[in-house]
């Protein structure tokens, strides 16, 4: 029903079987904004959406080599 309230389309049905036969594929689509209703009997069991809360970005190592220095002197810093 909130689909309905912001204009967008329903999510797409899909039954268990076919759900679970494919699951990686519509993994995959609902990386890309999909929306899906799992269905078994003809009723909604779940839901499968995007997340709401946008994914952090990825760790990238070495990303800050060479913009970081450390200087002489700091608390903790005990060379005699």
């Amino acid at each position: 029903m909130a689909d309905q309230d912001r204009g967008e389309a329903q999510p797409r049905r899909i039954g268990r079987r076919a759900f679970r036969a494919r699951m990686e594929a519509y993994l995959g689509e609902a990386r890309q904004g999909r929306s899906f209703a799992v269905t078994s009997h003809g009723r909604v069991i779940a839901e499968i959406h995007p997340p709401s809360i946008p994914e952090p970005p990825r760790r990238r190592p070495g990303a800050l080599k060479g913009r970081i220095r450390l200087l002489g002197g700091a608390a903790g810093d005990e060379r005699a």
